[in-house]
């Protein structure tokens, strides 16, 4: 289910346009519902669903903090979060999510793939 809410910004710190909280996708009241946005947080609700929702946010938070002390930059650690870096990757292929193996995201853990700038 897709909610515009003003809470994107109140969540995200005001960096965010949507985010997925299971099982709710949130878009930001001022932006505009694009089929790439759609897609990045619908590989975002996938997920969560394998990783049975709560495990999903611990998994994120705990790999933010090691990003961000890699990166020393707050963008360049939430970029290179595996699970943003995949859903970054391939967010503009709308078919994407009817041929994704399940937890793909795990090959973005290392620099398999390109970092995420």
């Amino acid at each position: 289910m897709i909610i515009k809410t003003s809470l994107v910004r109140i969540l995200s710190f005001g960096f965010a346009r949507g985010m997925c909280l299971y099982p709710f996708v949130l878009i930001g009241k001022e932006t505009e519902i694009t089929q790439q946005l759609l897609t990045h947080e619908r590989i975002h609700l996938r997920q969560q669903m394998e990783t049975f929702v709560i495990p999903f946010y611990f998994w994120y938070f705990l790999e933010f903090l090691i990003r961000f002390i890699q990166y020393r930059n707050f963008e360049k650690a939430y970029r290179n979060i595996s699970f943003e870096r995949e859903a970054y990757y391939f967010e503009s292929q709308g078919e994407y999510l009817s041929n994704r193996k399940k937890y793909a995201w795990t090959g973005f853990l290392n620099q398999a793939h390109p970092i995420v700038n």
